[in-house]
Order: structure tokens, then C-alpha cells, then sequence
């Protein structure tokens, strides 16, 4: 899926307030790899349209997530 170029992405509060669950539970499956985020600086950034498909249980891309490690 693609995203308008003037859609912004989502933090982490956004998530979890879309997810109904909490900022942490975001943040441990983000570093898990189950997921999809994208690191922007030290910043983890969603894309709407992946966690919709997340909570619809797709994967609309194909796209394997990758776990990011701490430093």
C-alpha cells in the first residue's frame, strides 16, 4: 500500500491508542519484529496503512519486519 506523501506516519502513542493496548506493548513487538515500523534517528515511526493491515491480521506487502537492536 502505498501512503500520500502528506499523510504523516504515527508515533508510538498513536499505535497504541489505535491498537487499544499500551506504549510498551507497541514498543516490544516494534523490536521483535512482529511489528512493522520504520527507524527514523533513534525514533521508531508507523505507517497507518501497515498497522491497519496489522490488526486486520495481513500482511499487504509481503514484506518480512526485521527487529532493530538497541544500541
Amino acid at each position: 500500500m502505498t501512503q500520500s506523501i502528506d499523510a504523516p506516519l504515527w508515533n508510538a502513542n498513536e499505535v497504541a491508542t489505535y491498537l487499544k493496548v499500551s506504549r510498551s506493548w507497541v514498543y516490544h513487538r516494534a523490536e521483535s519484529g512482529e511489528l512493522p515500523c520504520l527507524r527514523v534517528g533513534g525514533l521508531l515511526r508507523f505507517d497507518p496503512e501497515m498497522i491497519r493491515a496489522f490488526a486486520r491480521g495481513e500482511n499487504p506487502t509481503g514484506l518480512r519486519v526485521i527487529p532493530f537492536r538497541r544500541r
